[in-house]
């Protein structure tokens, strides 16, 4: 019996630069790709190399105007949050420019006030930062995994408008992406980290829970969205199906959000070197060197 294009791709993953032309083929033939064509590695990058200088000029402008920003980066497991984030990070200063991905709470965190552990995160004048999932966690997965109470929901859901809004009020501007990915491409990523060794610490036990609750947490995502798309702090939807196509979207999108001017420095003309005046390098032999292998 001839394999099924589902079943042919099903292994591979369709951002894979490797990816064999007949699997690609079969992929988008079978309809459950959400673009006619592969965007092109070569057009993605260039697009991705302006857009991120586009980013150090939008860094230079936070810094001189010691504004704040917080990104909020949300989504189903493997919908390409942290590769997204990875590329607005990519050529920024780290000094002023960060990831926040925080593990699960210690026995201390749990009894604080909710919020408190994600505050001390928060940016100082001129930088940003960026949450790989955020104080949502307690709407999405400690909700469907049964890790808090229904209370707590409720008093999450009641809470985190007015906790935004003062963030807000505060001069901190907050935006938040929902990275949407469907089902299908979910299952070939999964599998493409699990056939892949490099890429299985990616996949927890709490990953693959996830994949037997999917209607739970999609009511869990309606809800919270009904609760906490508020005006002061939309939710932005990314279609996240196309990674290349999701990271060139998502940051092409924070950059029209803010209003900023091109404060690129002039360019730095290096002074002559310190004359020799007779220095001496001590012996080669006195110092240990990393064995060159290649």
């Amino acid at each position: 019996m001839a394999k099924t294009p589902a079943k042919i791709f099903k292994r591979f993953d369709l951002d894979d630069p490797k990816l064999p032309v007949a699997i690609e083929k079969a992929a988008l033939a079978s309809g459950g790709y959400p673009y006619d064509k592969r965007l092109k590695r070569k057009a993605y990058e260039k697009e991705l190399g302006r857009l991120q200088s586009e980013l150090l000029k939008l860094q230079d402008h936070v810094r001189a105007k010691g504004e704040r920003i917080v990104a909020l980066f949300e989504g189903r497991d493997a919908a390409g949050k942290g590769g997204t984030i990875a590329r607005f990070l990519e050529h920024m200063n780290t000094r002023h420019a960060r990831a926040v991905a925080l593990n699960k709470p210690s026995d201390v965190e749990r009894g604080q006030w909710y919020f408190q552990r994600y505050i001390a995160h928060l940016p100082t004048a001129g930088d940003i930062v960026f949450f790989d999932r955020s104080w949502y966690n307690r709407a999405g997965v400690e909700r469907v995994m049964g890790f808090c109470t229904d209370e707590d929901v409720e008093e999450f859901l009641r809470t985190v408008p007015e906790f935004e809004r003062m963030l807000v009020r505060s001069g901190i501007i907050l935006v938040k992406y929902w990275f949407s990915v469907s089902d299908a491409e979910q299952e070939r990523r999964f599998q493409a980290r699990i056939n892949d060794p490099t890429k299985r610490w990616k996949l927890s036990p709490m990953d693959l829970q996830s994949r037997s609750r999917w209607l739970d947490y999609s009511k869990a995502k309606d809800e919270m969205f009904a609760h906490c798309d508020i005006k002061q702090a939309p939710w932005y939807v990314v279609h996240a199906d196309d990674k290349k196509r999701a990271r060139l979207n998502c940051i092409t999108h924070l950059l029209s959000l803010i209003p900023y001017r091109d404060l690129t420095p002039e360019a730095i003309k290096l002074p002559p070197r310190q004359a020799d005046q007779g220095y001496v390098r001590p012996p080669m032999t006195d110092q240990t060197f990393v064995p060159e292998v290649y």
